[in-house]
Parts: C-alpha cells; sequence; structure tokens
C-alpha cells in the first residue's frame, strides 16, 4: 500500500500520512469479459432497443425475486414513476413515505401531482416506521411508498396489511434491496409493485436502468404503457405481428431502456449471488471491528431480514461531530459518504410544503439519523486489505 512506514498517532487531516495512497471509493461497478462480450454481440445484432434483450432480463428478473412479471425501464426513477402511474396516483391524493431516502421516491409523486406525506422511521433499522404510517392515513391516501434502506427489507408485512385494511397500494422502493429477504421470501414477491435499480453502484448495474416487478397482471400492463409513451403497442411487437397501427390511449413517456444495458444486466445477474456474498461478508467483518468501538453504531439486522448490504450506515456517537468525522475519514482516503439528506430539508421542499426550520416532531428520528449517520467505502472488489 505504500504506507507501511505511517505513524499511527497523527491523523492525516492533521497532517499524517493517509492510510491509503488513493481514494477507496463506497462503491463502484464491475465490469469482466463476458459483459463486454454480451454488449457487442447486441451491438452486432439488428436490435438494439425494444429488442429480445429487454424481455430476456425481464424474464430473468422476474424469476429470480419471484414475481410473476417485470417491466424495465431507464432508470429506477423511471420505475418509481411508472409505479405512481400504474397506482393511479393523481392530483388530490397522497402517498405515505419515507423522509430518509434519495429524493426520487418522493419526486415520483409530485411527478404525478400527488402529495408525499413523509412519515418518521424506526430508530433501529431506518426504515419507515409501520405506527407512525398510520399516523398519516387519511381519506386521500392512496399508496404507501416504504424504502428497504441500505438493502435492508421495510416491514412488508405491516405494511401490506395496512394496505389491505386501508384499500391502499404498496409501491416498494427496493432499489437498495436486490437479492435481499424477507422472512425468507425474495424482495420483489411481497409488494404489489417492487421497483429496482440498476445504477452502477447497484448489486448489478446496467449502466443506467431500472426494473418494476408485480405479480398483477393489471398493474404490469399499465407499466408497459406508461414506458412507451402511453402507446398500446411497442416495434417489435408491430414489425413481428406484420401492422402499422398503434394507438396512444394514456399520458406516458420515453422511459424505454435499451437492449444494450439489458445485455450488460443479464450478463451482470448472473454474478449477483457472488456479488451478495461478498457484500455480506464484508459487512461481517465491518461489524465484528466496529463492535469494539464504543463511539461507532453499527447497523442492526432484525432476524427476519437477510440484508442485501447495499451501503453499511454507521451512527456516530454524542459529542461527535458528523461533519467532522466525515472529513477526517476523508484524508484518510476512505471515501465514506452520507445517506441521506432527508427529503423534506431540500430546499425545494421546504419552500412547496412550508416545512419552517426543516423539520417537525414526527420527522425527528429521520434528522437525528442524518446527524449522525455515515457510510463506511463498500466495493466488493477490494480484498482484505481495503477492507481492513
Amino acid at each position: 500500500m505504500g504506507t507501511a512506514k505511517r505513524s499511527f498517532w497523527r491523523l492525516a487531516i492533521e497532517g499524517g500520512i493517509p492510510v491509503r495512497d488513493r481514494l477507496l471509493p463506497y462503491g463502484r461497478q464491475k465490469i469482466v469479459e463476458e459483459d463486454i462480450a454480451a454488449v457487442v454481440e447486441v451491438l452486432r445484432s439488428d436490435w438494439v432497443t425494444t429488442g429480445p434483450k429487454v424481455e430476456e432480463f425481464e424474464e430473468a428478473i422476474a424469476f429470480r425475486v419471484g414475481a410473476r412479471f417485470a417491466v424495465a425501464f431507464n432508470s429506477g426513477t423511471a420505475g418509481l414513476h411508472a409505479a405512481a402511474f400504474a397506482a393511479g396516483l393523481g392530483a388530490g391524493d397522497e402517498a405515505i413515505t419515507t423522509p430518509l431516502t434519495f429524493a426520487a421516491t418522493a419526486n415520483c409523486l409530485l411527478y404525478q401531482a400527488a402529495t408525499p406525506v413523509f412519515a418518521d422511521v424506526c430508530a433501529d433499522t431506518l426504515n419507515l416506521d409501520p405506527e407512525q404510517v398510520v399516523r398519516h392515513i387519511t381519506p386521500r391516501t392512496k399508496a404507501i411508498l416504504p424504502v428497504d434502506y441500505s438493502g435492508h427489507p421495510a416491514d412488508l408485512n405491516v405494511m401490506m396489511e395496512l394496505a389491505s385494511e386501508h384499500g391502499l397500494c404498496v409501491i416498494e422502493d427496493a432499489c437498495h434491496a436486490l437479492g435481499a429477504e424477507y422472512h425468507g421470501r425474495p424482495i420483489g414477491s411481497i409488494s404489489h409493485m417492487t421497483a429496482f435499480s440498476f445504477h452502477p453502484v447497484k448489486h448489478i448495474t446496467t449502466g443506467e436502468g431500472g426494473m418494476v416487478v408485480t405479480n398483477d397482471e393489471g398493474l404490469a400492463r399499465r407499466l408497459r404503457l406508461f414506458r412507451t409513451h402511453g402507446i398500446n403497442s411497442d416495434a417489435r411487437q408491430r414489425s413481428e405481428s406484420g401492422q402499422w397501427y398503434y394507438e396512444m390511449i394514456a399520458l406516458g413517456y420515453n422511459y424505454r431502456i435499451s437492449d444494450i444495458n439489458c445485455a450488460l444486466g443479464i450478463s451482470q445477474l448472473k454474478r449477483l449471488g457472488t456479488n451478495l456474498a461478498r457484500r455480506r461478508e464484508i459487512a461481517g467483518r465491518y461489524t465484528e471491528a466496529f463492535s469494539k468501538l464504543d463511539a461507532i453504531r453499527a447497523p442492526l439486522v432484525r432476524g427476519e431480514v437477510n440484508s442485501a448490504w447495499h451501503l453499511y450506515p454507521i451512527r456516530v456517537g454524542e459529542g461527535i461531530d458528523r461533519g467532522d468525522f466525515f472529513r477526517a475519514l476523508r484524508a484518510e482516503n476512505l471515501g465514506v459518504n452520507v445517506h441521506y439528506i432527508p427529503v423534506h430539508l431540500h430546499p425545494y421542499y421546504r419552500e412547496r410544503f412550508c416545512y419552517v426550520g426543516g423539520g417537525v416532531s414526527d420527522r425527528r428520528k429521520s434528522i437525528q439519523s442524518i446527524s449522525q449517520s455515515s457510510h463506511v467505502p463498500w466495493n466488493e472488489r477490494r480484498g482484505r486489505i481495503g477492507c481492513n
């Protein structure tokens, strides 16, 4: 590593030698020759978009997560937007979600002119708290959007029970949780709709891409419609049937993903099991190490859950400034990050929904978590030294 002579008595931020010569990123993609060959094969084929690889990728994901239907999109955000459309969300409707997420989870509701209602998170998992969800259900509530924060599934059984009791749709943001399990069931087989992301820092990548899975044929039909401008057929279907006629029957978007992206995803999916095993190994090493430090609170995993470990969020103890902690680790070339600034603290949401001062009492845990949380480097490509 080139730093064997470093003195461990002085931090890099105070002028000492960093523990690493180069920055260890918190995550990045792993591309192998098989992936490249799969993409090149598509580039030499007749179909680079709306072709057979899209359907093949959809079927592979559906099989992997135990869902009847899968619909691919050009991003996880597009998938969430399509799910909000498929659920029938519109002006005057509300959907309850967590503030401790990337803005896209709530933004997809605004795209449909619906209103996001933020409920607080559980203190242990930082997932949406079902008790807080109950408090926020009103006659205008139409959906619940739990997020599987860091890859740890939310309380899905309770969410589905609440949905059944109140006639709601559960749109699960599982962009962190491909390969996770809840009570022995794969994530993707439980909620009415489940969205995945294939961004380069996720478990597998398509460059950019997403997928929504469901067991409801009607929802799958609406998802596909929304993906293609609201048109009731695509170019390949018309080509294969020898037809030219089509109709636009809803206002949709061009959210299609290309065969190039899907070929990469199909190839990457073959290594998902290996990726998950490596992440769980690294998480175990981190947890063992951090358990010896009073100032660090390692993430908790509930007994009914097998986390996908997209992130490894740690919380620092009282009296430790999160910003100072972050800067000190960055100075050591350790690529920590923060996930997330609670959505209701962003200027757009403060101004649009009048969140004066940044927060209210029913979101205090999400605010406390942002003052304490940081994420250690998360890169399954690194060996034992990088993990240490």
